[in-house]
């Protein structure tokens, strides 16, 4: 067992959650028990999410998308109240890591990424994101079905890059816009989790290979690693739970 605060002062610090100009509050959100025993982790806030993490018997949520968003109405509507509701039930408390769970080093969505497709990283890349070179060149399909086999599914590629793969950049989730940028600073390849309606003609242009492998499933990995992380140093009980999702 350990305290709330301890363990979220602890992931705060971590994540070095100052640092980022955020489209919603980083860490705690919702306010349950004080004391936790069991840590549930998901990637985006829902109620689905908050009911099966309550069945869990979860004091502690974490999630990479959280409740409250700067760009949305400050509104309780159905949606937002139904949410409230589910925590206020359970007791559980709801912390929230966007940005800093993609850029953090050794636990993030991108670094995590990386390593998973042999990807050796050499320098930071956008905001959050990360540029390096694959060990060993590789074809675009050959990196493709590494991709496809870890979010499992079926990756969306613009194919117009070089014959052989070396340098690649990464950035999870909706990074679409970075494509230009990449191509601009040499990379063969670009990953992230959704194209934007430009992406096609940009990767054709430019001679880049563009991937796509979901915005969810390109962001699976951080949040766990978080949980895993925060479950050993306190002694705690995690699970994550997969709330299918195909963008």
């Amino acid at each position: 067992m350990a305290h709330r605060d301890e363990i979220l002062a602890y992931a705060d610090e971590l994540l070095e959650a100052h640092r980022f100009r955020e489209f919603g509050r980083p860490g705690l959100q919702v306010q349950g028990a004080e004391q936790v025993t069991k840590i549930a982790c998901g990637v985006s806030a829902s109620l689905e999410l908050f009911e099966r993490a309550a069945a869990s018997g979860a004091q502690l949520l974490l999630v990479h998308h959280g409740l409250f968003w700067r760009n949305e109405p400050l509104v309780i509507d159905r949606r937002l109240r139904g949410r409230l509701e589910a925590l206020f039930r359970a007791n559980m408390t709801l912390a929230a890591y966007h940005l800093p769970l993609d850029a953090q080093p050794e636990i993030g969505n991108n670094a995590l990424l990386a390593k998973a497709l042999g990807v050796e990283r050499e320098r930071d890349f956008g905001e959050v994101g990360l540029g390096g070179r694959l060990a060993e060149p590789s074809t675009i399909e050959a990196f493709v079905s590494r991709v496809r086999e870890l979010v499992e599914r079926e990756p969306l590629v613009f194919a117009h890059g070089p014959d052989r793969v070396t340098w690649v950049a990464i950035s999870s989730g909706g990074a679409g816009h970075d494509l230009i940028q990449a191509a601009h600073e040499g990379y063969d390849l670009f990953m992230t989790g959704e194209a934007e309606e430009p992406s096609l003609q940009t990767a054709r242009e430019l001679g880049i290979h563009f991937v796509a492998g979901g915005h969810c499933a390109t962001e699976r990995l951080g949040v766990q690693a978080l949980a895993e992380r925060l479950a050993d140093r306190f002694g705690l009980q995690w699970s994550f739970i997969e709330i299918a999702n195909p963008v």
